[in-house]
């Protein structure tokens, strides 16, 4: 190499100097509020830009790689990914060309799709307010960065034979947006305490909160362990509608990853069933412990093939009311405290019952939906019928429970 090529090329040295450098977060408070705010627009475009190519690089790989790369052509695929995105948000899509002629709404969502761009966002809310004392303010900014990118993706996807829903959109990205980076917010923050309303003392709130998270946490796992156990024991005709939905490698592939996409729903749909109300597969249709039946003629999809057999409910499907049982049990656990009396420790395990069942409940909405019209339109748990069982099982179980076990601990310590 020359002397003058030499003296262009950087050393070494000259590279591990560029740590010195100030990084973007410290560089942030030299900006002023009226910078910073087109920044964070600038990083909430960046995180829906992000989940948008994580879409569509992957509908792209799966277009690419399909005997049949020219049905649709790329915008067809590059269409479907804005779909993707757009679902993973909680807007419906809507089907045109159906055999009815009729339009078919399409608003299951796939509840693992949620969790890349609400990662996303929870960073984007992260990096925006660190070491800035106005919050709100950035996160308005971020949200409608996030948003006006959702915007463009409804128009896009406002044609073609599976369009989006404006008004659903409108509604849904905002509030996820703001959700999931004010959460990022919270977070950057030091994890603040936030204001909680209730009649009980912070301390109790906080107790009574992190209980009902724990009892939640058993149902869905249970639901999850459930879901497992059941695709194991019709293991042969999940295999069997596998492989009939597509001889292709493409087209295996892309039904695992959406089986795997379902994967949380299955998991909200267990737990409904272990408490008792269970779930729809259709207009008519129910899916419990005690009985299941009016099955319409169903897709074949694996999750779907490992539905029990219409009749009534055996020994072994009862079997099932262990899980909220356990539930009770962990939360009625979480409320134990030493100096807390019994009165107050009733107080705390009801108002954890309460919040558990309306956690169950806004899982039960969010994992449910239709995936067309008629017999097809509802799909899930019931939302009241959920939350008023998982309640009704986390009081029942869960106050007994705690009593039992601040006793037994007085007993020990005296």
């Amino acid at each position: 190499m020359s002397s003058h090529l030499r003296d262009r090329v950087p050393s070494l040295r000259s590279l591990r100097s560029l740590r010195s450098l100030p990084s973007l977060r410290s560089l942030r408070p030299m900006l002023s509020l009226n910078e910073r705010g087109p920044a964070a627009f600038v990083g909430g475009v960046a995180a829906a830009g992000l989940g948008l190519g994580a879409a569509a690089v992957l509908v792209l790989f799966l277009w690419i790689i399909s005997p049949y790369p020219d049905s649709g052509g790329i915008e067809g695929a590059l269409h479907v990914a804005a779909d993707v995105w757009l679902l993973a948000h909680g807007v419906g899509l809507v089907r045109t060309e159906t055999l009815s002629g009729a339009p078919a709404p399409a608003a299951l969502t796939p509840l693992l799709l949620v969790a890349l761009p609400a990662w996303l966002l929870f960073r984007a809310g992260a990096d925006a307010i660190a070491e800035d004392h106005h919050s709100l303010s950035l996160l308005g900014w971020l949200v409608g960065g996030y948003t006006a990118v959702g915007a463009c993706a409804v128009l896009y996807t406002s044609y073609g034979p599976v369009r989006s829903d404006a008004l659903a959109a409108l509604l849904h990205l905002p509030l996820f947006a703001a959700l999931a980076a004010g959460a990022g917010v919270w977070a950057e923050r030091g994890r603040p305490p936030l204001p909680l309303p209730g009649v009980l003392p912070r301390e109790a709130t906080v107790a009574a909160l992190r209980a009902a998270a724990a009892g939640a946490a058993v149902l869905v796992g249970g639901g999850a362990l459930l879901t497992a156990v059941s695709l194991a024991w019709h293991a042969g005709a999940s295999a069997d509608d596998f492989g009939q939905l597509s001889g292709a490698l493409a087209g295996q592939l892309a039904v695992l990853l959406l089986a795997a996409a379902f994967v949380p729903n299955a998991a909200v749909w267990g737990a409904s069933y272990a408490l008792g109300p269970g779930f729809t597969v259709g207009a008519g249709s129910a899916v419990g412990p005690g009985r299941a039946f009016g099955y319409p003629v169903l897709p074949d999809f694996p999750l779907l093939s490992a539905l029990p057999g219409e009749g009534r409910g055996t020994a072994l499907s009862w079997a099932v009311l262990v899980l909220p049982v356990c539930a009770g049990v962990v939360l009625g656990h979480f409320t134990v405290a030493r100096r807390r009396t019994a009165w107050a420790t009733t107080g705390v395990a009801a108002s954890a019952a309460l919040l558990c069942g309306l956690a169950m409940g806004l899982l039960a909405a969010v994992a449910s939906g239709p995936v067309g019209a008629g017999a097809m339109a509802g799909f899930g748990p019931s939302v009241w019928l959920t939350a008023a069982a998982a309640a009704g099982w986390t009081v029942a179980v869960g106050v007994p429970a705690a009593l039992v076990l601040r006793w037994q601990r007085l007993r020990d310590e005296g």
